[in-house]
């Protein structure tokens, strides 16, 4: 087989370079491979030229396009969107364009690019937030490909194309091999899905499916077409593996959200639309390699732990932390120009979601120790007492209630020798009872 795909590749080159002379295609494979080796290379290898698909085809533009330019005969525009992609990929375009990947740029009106901007500087909202988010692609007339370097090199998966579409097919099939078995690896995706904010790559890489992958990353047999998880490979699971990629029962999706039945990004967890469909989704994948018992018992305890962050530690702050604002309370204007919101903020953008997304991927490290340890040091030692230090009565009696009134929270004021024996009489598991059976 590899024998046979590299005479073709070669029959295909041989082709196209006898047709330099009166053949664009054909032109800009004899410059490139003079002038950008490793990227005609890419190419070369690539299922793109094994299907004689040629720079020009996804390059070429209209006279009258805000990115097209002349380049030597042809007119081409330096960005291919999904828009070009789905001449040839039109199910994949519709499933991105309606993906959350999609609109990952709408990062650029929150409070994430807002604080990147004012605390660091534009250039590192460039680099820092919009190289994954992706960016509103600004056509600069002088400009030798008609990109603004402000906004060009650029692949965020939410990139805002000046065709109108949004995403970036190559964030994920990287230029110019487009490789689908790359796509398939975590490695692919941990790009964005990592650090203190949102750490995928981490959770994955200490639970058991990531050690599975990592130990037997020879049988996962990536290149396969369909890449059914359970037929063609069983030996792990990926992020696409449970994500988008093909089961028994499902075909591949390019919509990252068709199997995510909880939102862990914002302060609050809620049921996505569609939830219980969504779920079967997820649990279809889930059953190929683990038990109906098993999945049921881990949605058990996975529901219970988002509720569990929800009710005792994200409402509380986030009425406290209202009342803080409509009363005025704060010292100087701007925001994160004061300690408490930041502690506010890394309360439930960091380490809330660090033991949420721990709790979703069976990452026990990081729903403890990275997570829910660390929403509650710094929500009991850091967050409540800063709320106290405006001595308002109002916050005042609210934060009173909540250790007075409110059994999840009543142990901070007891003593230690009793709370050691409700431990062990189950007291606490009949606190949290509620938490499971929602």
């Amino acid at each position: 087989m590899h024998m046979y795909r590299l005479v073709l590749m070669i029959l295909i080159s041989a082709c196209l370079i006898s047709a330099a002379e009166n053949n664009s295609a054909g032109r800009c494979m004899v410059c490139h491979k003079e002038k950008t080796r490793g990227l005609y290379n890419q190419w070369f290898n690539s299922s793109h030229a094994m299907h004689n698909v040629t720079c020009i085809d996804c390059h070429r533009a209209k006279k009258n396009e805000k990115d097209s330019f002349l380049h030597y005969d042809a007119y081409i525009a330096t960005l291919v969107t999904p828009k070009d992609c789905g001449t040839c990929h039109p199910a994949e375009m519709k499933q991105v364009s309606g993906s959350h990947h999609a609109r990952a740029g709408q990062i650029l009106e929150s409070n994430d690019a807002y604080l990147a901007h004012v605390a660091a500087g534009h250039p590192v909202a460039i680099q820092g937030c919009e190289s994954c988010h992706g960016a509103n692609v600004v056509i600069d007339s002088k400009a030798e490909n008609k990109l603004a370097k402000t906004t060009w090199p650029n692949s965020g998966i939410g990139r805002m194309n000046p065709d109108g579409s949004l995403g970036s097919c190559n964030a994920c099939h990287t230029r110019h091999a487009f490789s689908r078995a790359q796509a398939r690896q975590p490695e692919s995706c941990s790009k964005c899905h990592l650090g203190p904010d949102h750490p995928q790559k981490e959770v994955y890489e200490e639970s058991k499916h990531g050690n599975a992958y990592y130990t037997n990353i020879d049988q996962m047999n990536l290149t396969a077409d369909p890449w059914v998880v359970g037929e063609d490979y069983f030996a792990a699971p990926t992020c696409a593996s449970c994500h988008m990629s093909a089961t028994l029962k499902q075909r591949y999706n390019h919509d990252v959200g068709r199997r995510i039945s909880w939102t862990c990004r914002p302060l609050f967890s809620t049921k996505t639309e569609n939830w219980v469909e969504k779920r079967n989704n997820m649990k279809d994948v889930c059953q190929t390699c683990h038990g109906d018992v098993f999945v049921a018992g881990h949605y058990y305890q996975y529901d219970a732990t988002i509720r569990l962050y929800n009710e005792k530690f994200a409402k509380p702050a986030n009425r406290i932390m209202t009342l803080v604002h409509q009363l005025n309370l704060l010292e100087k204007p701007a925001h994160f120009a004061n300690q408490i919101e930041w502690t506010f903020w890394e309360l439930w953008h960091h380490e809330g979601r660090r033991a949420r997304h721990g709790s979703a991927m069976m990452g026990p490290d990081y729903t403890w120790w990275h997570g829910f340890y660390e929403v509650a040091q710094h929500f009991y030692l850091k967050f409540i007492p800063e709320a106290q230090s405006f001595r308002n009565e109002t916050v005042n009696r609210v934060i009173d209630s909540l250790f007075t009134h409110d059994p999840m929270h009543q142990w901070f004021n007891q003593d230690t020798d009793k709370l050691r024996r409700d431990i062990r009489n189950g007291s606490f598991e009949e606190l949290y009872k509620q938490m499971f059976e929602q």
